[in-house]
C-alpha cells in the first residue's frame, strides 16, 4: 500500500493551477501554428498570429493567457492500492486552488450560489470528480476552464433512430449557434452514450485527451475527422470573423447506453483550453 500525504496533493494542484493559466499545452500551441500556415484569409492569419503571441507573452510574463482564470475541474484517478493520509482530499483540492489563485494574482470567478452570486473570494470549490483505478498511481487532471466557452455547452436526449447522423447534426449545429462567443478556434469536446451526466462528463473528458491522440476506435477516429471537416467549413474562423480555422480538433468519447437512449453532449473549450496533467 502506498500511502500519499494530502498535503502534497494540494502543493501540486496549488502549481498546477499557476501554470494551466499561464502556460498554452503544447499540443494546442502546435495546433494553432498548423492552422496559421493553412489558413488563407488575412485577417485569420492576423488573429492566428495574435493568439501565438499572446501565448508566449503569458508564459514569458507570468500573466494569465485569459483574463477569465476559469472555474477549476479536477480530475483525480486514484489507484486503489493508494491510501491518501492526513487532511479531506476534497479540502486538500480546494486549499491547492485557492492558494493557486492566491499566488498566480488570478482572477476569481467562482460565487457561493448560482442565485445569490456573491463571489467566494478565492476561486473555491472547484468541481472535483474522484475515480478509482488499478494500481499505486495517482494522475491529477487540473482544467480551469471559462465561461465564455463552457456557457456554449449543450446536452440532447436524441432517440436512437436518430443515429449517427443525428449525432452529426447536434454536434455541428451546437458549433454553429455558438459562432464567436467560445472564442474560436475551438476544440470541440463531445460525449456520446451513458445517460445524461455521464455524457457531459464524457465531453469534459474529452477535452482533456491531447489534440494529437484520436480515439482508440477506428469508427469513432473516423468520426473525429469527418466532423472536424463539416465545422471548419462553417466558416466562423478564428474569433468569429472569418476563415478555414474554426476548430483545431473534435475529440469523442463513448459509453455504453440504455437501449432507449443516445445522449450526446458538447463542451467547447476555446483557443486557450488550458490543462495540466500530473501523474505521482
Amino acid at each position: 500500500m502506498r500511502e500519499i500525504k494530502a498535503e502534497e496533493i494540494r502543493d501540486i494542484i496549488a502549481e498546477a493551477v499557476i501554470n494551466a493559466n499561464i502556460r498554452l499545452p503544447e499540443d494546442i500551441k502546435e495546433a494553432l501554428k498548423k492552422a496559421r500556415m493553412n489558413e488563407t484569409e488575412k485577417r485569420a492569419q492576423k488573429i492566428l498570429d495574435i493568439i501565438l503571441k499572446n501565448a508566449d507573452m503569458a508564459l514569458s510574463e507570468r500573466m494569465p493567457l485569459c483574463q477569465d482564470t476559469g472555474m477549476v475541474v479536477v480530475e483525480l484517478k486514484i489507484g486503489q492500492n493508494v491510501h491518501i493520509t492526513g487532511k479531506s482530499l476534497e479540502e486538500a483540492v480546494n486549499e491547492g486552488i485557492r492558494e493557486g489563485y492566491r499566488k498566480g494574482y488570478f482572477r476569481n470567478s467562482v460565487v457561493y450560489d448560482p442565485l445569490i452570486r456573491r463571489n467566494t473570494g478565492d476561486n473555491t470549490p472547484g468541481i472535483v470528480h474522484i475515480e478509482v483505478v488499478p494500481g499505486e498511481n495517482v494522475e491529477i487532471n487540473v482544467f480551469p476552464k471559462g465561461a465564455g466557452s463552457e456557457n456554449m455547452g449543450r446536452l440532447a436526449m436524441l432517440k436512437p433512430s436518430d443515429g449517427i447522423e443525428g449525432v452529426k447534426k447536434f454536434v455541428l449545429n451546437t458549433v454553429k449557434e455558438a459562432g464567436a462567443n467560445p472564442c474560436p478556434p475551438v476544440i470541440v469536446g463531445v460525449g456520446i452514450g451513458g445517460n445524461m451526466e455521464k455524457a457531459a462528463y464524457l465531453a469534459k473528458k474529452a477535452l482533456m485527451r491531447p489534440l494529437d491522440e484520436r480515439n482508440r476506435r477506428e469508427d469513432i477516429a473516423k468520426l473525429e475527422e469527418e466532423l472536424l471537416e463539416m465545422i471548419n467549413a462553417l466558416g466562423i474562423g478564428p474569433q468569429g470573423l472569418g476563415g478555414k480555422t474554426t476548430a483545431l480538433a473534435v475529440n469523442i468519447e463513448v459509453y455504453p447506453t440504455h437501449i432507449a437512449s443516445l445522449p450526446v453532449a458538447v463542451n467547447l473549450g476555446c483557443h486557450a483550453t488550458r490543462r495540466v496533467k500530473i501523474i505521482l
